[in-house]
């Protein structure tokens, strides 16, 4: 929001220099991002006259006019600009003036005419985008006073960046009341008498959502003559608010919103059919707004209309329809309270952003509409004449805001603050800024909070006042203090970060999604699930809450594939959102995972490595690699499965304890080529809950007794997992089998192209004893019947 000086000025002018204020309430909390002149570095332009004109003899464009400024002399001006004729005021630049962009006026011949000087556009002086031709001054400008000086251009402006809680600040009076209680000033408030009322005319107004527009006030103004021009210090004021110029009505409707921060619309009252209704939009019915859009509007929206058709969007845009014109004779002005709900994010969802939302969405002061009201009718009457009608309220006041109260401990504030501050000064401080005491006793005071501060409900929000105005930096420090007693560690429970420290230590780097995806893309991964769709979603394509990590990494490996990154591995940790079929939002689950994906050269590039890209078993081994750092990797098993986002004859389920902990396996071919993945991505995804259960270690005495190693090669069934092998294997070898490795799978010549071979390295070692060799065959040979029995297995 950007502000004149001068202007804040009138209001409250404390002993400081802008640059001073600026810091001033910046520490206050309305940051100042910029303080600039409100109009270039330009000099020896003054306001002009034309005293005559005449063709130009050599140019059929030009002309040569007398213009006095200079003094009492008059000088010969060469123009070429289609509205210069004799009377008009207009800014002269004399020989030797610098406009902006250190362009300098010298004394000139324009086709054999001498020139002494340029009459100059708004865009030439860089103060307006009219550029058709001389910028003509009021009539009653002095001929002859530097231009500087008449449209008052050493002012500055205040640009501030303003929290979306402090919307009570989005106006001159806004500001100004935050300045006068920073520096203990009375704030200047223009006077704003009750307008002279000579008719009883008026329209009818309907409020049919209450809840939404609890207060709606009209008024018509008659015989409005808007051949009259806004008044330069109007349109001054504007233009450095960053606000362009139309007519006295639009200007007025938009100089009071800055002015007081009330939004405002003014409707031709001829081309309205019948009262003002305000209700939600009728289902696809279409209205064209005043920027030239169309747009087809939801029936949640609320908007005004008359009986014939919607005329506005309520607190956001007016129709064209009924727009004021330079033909308009009669208006209807309105200023309304619509509740912040009501039109929060309904601008954004049209590809709209208006001053009026802007406001509207932050709250408005619900009492400020009569003030507004009488603000506008004294400003056009004022300029443009025109008969007053009375003042027509709406209103359902069980709807509007209940007046709130909060109360302030003193043992709170020496707590928060860490001082005990004076009693006079708590008070002092809150009166001023309009908050009424309704009590107080021995433990602090109850105040009633005024009706344009949407930010106060609770007693932390009093004490940020007080933080606020008083001075962060005047606020003491003090040293903390902690406990240095060191907290009980278990050894039961890992540590996330030892799991990411794994992964990064195996080349993962680490990524961060947004929770929120295309409901497309989740259908890819989870078609059999119902994402969470959002109320109010930031895009449409990240309008659902994820229900697995997969479609971010998906969508960040493909950002990396776009920029020549061809070996990507990528893990994440993070929640996925469940909810379970016909539930409701207080069933849903949000399960923190870790998950991650390969894709790509199974070694970086180097001299001695080789392109191999990489397969289930490289993930399958990073996998396992995290399962160990619990201390019970051979809790966790591996069984093949199914999963409508990955290939069916390279997926597994992770298991722990019977059940179902996460899953791993190769990209589904159909949505690799879907999002344009030229080689294999493979991804796994588990529940971190399950992981992060570890085995408390406990010590185990080492043997001093040697070790025997035996290894066996069996021909198996192909359809007979190694798991299945490893398993029976430990159950009838005995105690003394202290290991047992798969160190071979072989398919192929020699072997039944339907069997595998499977090479099965058991150690074996006693604890208190060497053991003989008829104890290890005797153990070998229980191992290869079990596998005979069970499985059918041959020895090779």
């Amino acid at each position: 929001m950007k502000l004149s000086e001068f202007w804040l000025r009138e209001w409250v002018n404390p002993d400081l220099t802008i640059n001073d204020i600026a810091n001033q309430i910046t520490m206050a909390g309305l940051e100042v991002d910029a303080v600039e002149p409100v109009a270039s570095e330009f000099s020896g332009v003054v306001v002009g006259e034309i005293i005559a004109i005449e063709q130009h003899p050599d140019a059929d464009k030009l002309r040569v006019c007398q213009v006095a400024g200079n003094g009492s002399e008059t000088l010969q001006v060469v123009c070429g600009a289609p509205n210069a004729r004799p009377g008009i005021k207009i800014p002269f630049a004399t020989v030797g003036a610098i406009l902006p962009e250190n362009v300098k006026i010298k004394k000139a011949k324009l086709r054999g005419v001498e020139s002494f000087g340029m009459l100059c556009a708004q865009t030439e002086l860089q103060l307006g985008e009219d550029n058709d031709g001389l910028w003509e001054l009021p009539a009653d400008a002095t001929t002859g006073q530097d231009l500087r000086e008449y449209l008052s251009l050493n002012d500055t402006c205040l640009d501030i960046d303003l929290t979306p809680n402090r919307g009570d600040c989005l106006s001159v009076k806004g500001v100004a009341r935050d300045i006068g209680v920073l520096n203990r000033l009375q704030v200047t408030q223009p006077n704003i008498p009750v307008a002279q009322v000579i008719s009883d005319e008026s329209l009818s107004i309907t409020l049919t959502e209450p809840d939404m527009c609890p207060r709606y006030i009209g008024r018509i103004i008659r015989n409005v003559d808007l051949s009259h021009p806004t008044p330069l210090w109007m349109q001054e004021r504007l233009r450095r608010a960053g606000v362009g110029s139309k007519d006295i009505v639009v200007d007025t409707t938009n100089y009071v919103l800055l002015e007081l921060g009330q939004p405002m619309h003014a409707f031709d009252l001829d081309k309205l059919s019948g009262g003002i209704t305000v209700r939600k939009a009728r289902v696809k019915e279409v209205i064209a707004l005043l920027n030239g859009q169309s747009v087809e509007l939801d029936d949640q929206t609320l908007v005004i209309a008359d009986d014939s058709a919607a005329v506005a969007i309520a607190g956001i845009m007016g129709g064209s329809e009924t727009a004021v014109g330079s033909e308009t004779r009669n208006i209807f002005l309105e200023s309304a309270f619509f509740s912040p709900v009501a039109i929060a994010g309904r601008a954004r969802s049209y590809g709209l952003h208006t001053d009026s939302s802007h406001r509207f969405e932050r709250g408005v002061d619900y009492r400020l509409q009569e003030q507004a009201i009488e603000r506008a009718t004294q400003l056009i009457t004022k300029i443009a004449g025109g008969d007053v009608s009375i003042m027509t309220v709406a209103e359902e006041s069980h709807e509007l805001l209940a007046e709130r109260s909060v109360t302030l401990r003193r043992a709170y504030i020496e707590r928060g603050l860490g001082f005990a501050m004076d009693d006079g000064e708590v008070l002092d401080i809150l009166e001023r800024l309009g908050l009424e005491k309704l009590s107080g006793n021995d433990q602090g005071w109850t105040f009633n909070i005024p009706s344009y501060r949407f930010d106060i409900n609770i007693e932390a929000d009093l004490l940020e006042e007080l933080a606020r105005i008083y001075g962060y930096n005047r606020l003491p420090t003090s040293n903390l203090l902690m406990s240095v007693e060191l907290p009980d560690k278990t050894e039961s429970t890992l540590d996330i970060r030892n799991l990411l420290q794994q992964l990064v230590a195996r080349d993962y780097r680490e990524a961060v999604c947004y929770s929120f995806v295309d409901p497309k893309l989740q259908q890819c991964f989870d078609p059999e699930l119902t994402p969470i769709a959002l109320k109010n979603p930031i895009s449409s394509d990240m309008a659902v809450m994820r229900t697995s990590l997969w479609p971010g990494l998906i969508q960040a490996l493909r950002h990396n594939l776009n920029r020549q990154h061809t070996r990507v591995r990528l893990f994440e940790t993070g929640l996925r959102f469940l909810l379970n079929p016909g539930g409701s939002l207080e069933d849903l689950v949000q399960e923190p995972v870790v998950a991650g994906l390969l894709y790509g050269a199974r070694n970086d590039e180097s001299w001695l490595g080789n392109d191999d890209k990489v397969d289930f078993y490289d993930l399958k081994g990073d996998i396992e690699s995290l399962l160990e750092l619990s201390g019970q990797g051979d809790a966790f098993g591996f069984v093949a499965s199914t999963h409508p986002a990955l290939h069916s004859g390279q997926t597994a389920d992770i298991t722990y304890g019977g059940r179902v902990i996460g899953t791993l396996g190769a990209l589904h071919p159909r949505l690799q080529q879907k999002f344009s993945l030229p080689q294999p991505v493979y991804l796994f995804e588990i529940s971190q809950e399950a992981i992060l259960q570890a085995k408390r270690p406990i010590f185990k005495e080492l043997s001093r007794f040697p070790e025997v190693r035996r290894d066996l090669a069996v021909i198996v069934d192909q359809t007979v997992s190694v798991a299945d092998l490893e398993a029976k294997t430990l159950e009838v070898a005995g105690e003394s089998l202290v290991n047992l490795k798969v160190f071979d799978v072989y398919i192929g010549k020699s072997i039944d192209s339907h069997r595998k071979s499977v090479a099965l390295g058991l150690t074996f070692q006693h604890l208190s004893r060497t053991l003989t060799d008829k104890e290890i065959n005797t153990a070998v040979e229980r191992v290869i019947d079990a596998l005979k029995t069970t499985y059918e297995a041959v020895l090779r």
